[in-house]
C-alpha cells in the first residue's frame, strides 16, 4: 500500500475545502485545520496557497503527458487522455481559474509539462544544438494555444466534448513538425 506524503494530504483537504467554498477565500489555516497539520508543515511542503495550486493541478496532466513514450505512444491518444482528465476535473478547475490568481501560474505550469512532453517526439536529441529554433518557437506556440484553448474550454467558452477538444489539438499541430508525429 502506498500512502500520501505531506503535499498529497495538503492537497486533498484543499480540494475537500473548494468543493464547498470559492477558492479565493480558501486561507492557509482552513487547509490545516481540515487535516491536523500546522501551519509549519505547509509552509514546508509550499510557499502558499497559489504554490500548492499549481503543484496540485498540473500533476494529474503532467503523469499523463510525460508518462508517454514516444516510441510506442500516439500524440493523439496522449491528448485524448488529458482531454478526458482535464474533462474530469473541470468543476475543480473552473472554480481555481476563475476565483484565484492562478490562471496564469496555470498556463505556465501546462505550457512547459506540455512542452516537455512534446520534446520527446520532436527533439530526439532532447532539444541540443541540432534542433532547429523554429521547431522550438512552433511547438512553443503550439503548446501556448492549445493551453490556452483547454483553459477556455473548462471555463464554458465551448461546449464540446474530451474527444472534440482533443481533435482540435491534434488538427492544430503545426505542419512543419507533423513528421516527427507520424
Amino acid at each position: 500500500m502506498q500512502r500520501k506524503n505531506a503535499k498529497e494530504i495538503l492537497v486533498d483537504s484543499f480540494r475537500e475545502i473548494a468543493g464547498k467554498k470559492s477558492i479565493d477565500k480558501i486561507t492557509i489555516n482552513d487547509i490545516v485545520a481540515n487535516c491536523g497539520y500546522s501551519p509549519a508543515t505547509f509552509y514546508r511542503n509550499f510557499g502558499d496557497k497559489y504554490d500548492l495550486i499549481a503543484w496540485e493541478h498540473t500533476r494529474g496532466v503532467a503523469e499523463i503527458m510525460t508518462g508517454a513514450d514516444a516510441e510506442s505512444c500516439k500524440w493523439s491518444r496522449i491528448l485524448l487522455d488529458a482531454a478526458n482528465w482535464f474533462y474530469g476535473e473541470k468543476e475543480y478547475l473552473k472554480n481555481l481559474l476563475m476565483n484565484t490568481k492562478g490562471y496564469d501560474s496555470f498556463l505556465r505550469n501546462m505550457v512547459e509539462i506540455h512542452y516537455t512532453a512534446l520534446g520527446k517526439y520532436v527533439f530526439p536529441d532532447g532539444g541540443n544544438s541540432e534542433t532547429n529554433i523554429k521547431d522550438k518557437m512552433l511547438v512553443r506556440t503550439y503548446c501556448l494555444g492549445t493551453v490556452g484553448l483547454v483553459c477556455e474550454w473548462i471555463l464554458g467558452e465551448y461546449d464540446a466534448t474530451p474527444e472534440e477538444i482533443a481533435s482540435v489539438c491534434g488538427d492544430a499541430f503545426p505542419q512543419p513538425l507533423k513528421k516527427y508525429l507520424i
